[in-house]
């Protein structure tokens, strides 16, 4: 383990998610504080997927926040800078065809590069700490089968990048951005510029149901709106993208 105070390094960890959930809840944690693995053996994903990645390959962090210290009411508020963040870090290497796809991942064309997870941890209705996990493929070519479209930095550019190094640079610009952080009123405009399927049609899942719709926008609230015979709007878990 390598430690500066604030950017931590560990050799191998199940998920740093839980790791820096595990900091807060003994007491060892502040805000700001960022932890990143060269192996994560349990990585999670949204709606209780898995994160694999192959070791010593990617980056896997995570950097937790007191939100009141931002002055951050809204979750999804703290979910569009924290996605805004990791499009403009992984744009100035993979160029104008990354995207964000709704909520949190990290689209390079239609192939996914990294994903955000973000765990939020509450006394009572008050709300203490929030939680960022941060995966991104960077220099891993071959891939779990189940894997679903994925492309790595390496594989966009035909580089080798010193993961750790990009990790420090993308968790300065996370501390920058969220310490000067925009209001809703103009973050939100460009993260719906940057969403992926905007104002085409794509296919959903929810429940045992595909169906069809043009994306059209994301509210303020995080809900996906999309139109097809009527407008429809969604919550986060509610429907699956089918790619």
């Amino acid at each position: 383990m390598t430690n500066d105070g604030f950017f931590t390094i560990l050799d191998s960890v199940d998920s740093t998610n839980n790791y820096a959930i595990g900091q807060v809840h003994a007491g060892l944690a502040k805000s700001g504080m960022c932890w990143f693995t060269h192996d994560q053996t349990g990585g999670k994903g949204q709606r209780g997927k898995t994160w694999a990645m192959e070791k010593g390959k990617n980056i896997a962090m995570s950097v937790v926040f007191e939100p009141g210290r931002a002055h951050i009411t809204n979750p999804f508020h703290l979910n569009a800078a924290v996605a805004l963040t990791c499009f403009e870090f992984f744009k100035c290497y993979a160029g104008d065809e990354t995207k964000i796809k709704w909520p949190n991942d990290l689209f390079w064309r239609d192939r996914k590069a990294g994903g955000i997870l973000i765990e939020n941890i509450f006394q009572g209705t008050s709300w203490k700490w929030t939680v960022v996990g941060i995966g991104i493929n960077i220099n891993q070519t071959r891939f779990e089968t189940f894997l679903i479209n994925p492309v790595s930095l390496k594989q966009i550019t035909g580089k080798q990048f010193d993961q750790v190094e990009l990790a420090l640079e993308l968790y300065e610009l996370l501390l920058k951005n969220l310490a000067n952080l925009e209001p809703m009123e103009r973050l939100l405009p460009k993260y719906n510029q940057r969403l992926y399927g905007l104002h085409k049609t794509v296919t959903l899942k929810k429940d045992a149901v595909k169906f069809e719709t043009l994306v059209k926008e994301v509210t303020p609230q995080g809900r996906l709106v999309t139109v097809d015979s009527m407008e429809r709007e969604f919550d986060f878990g509610e429907v699956e993208w089918v790619l």
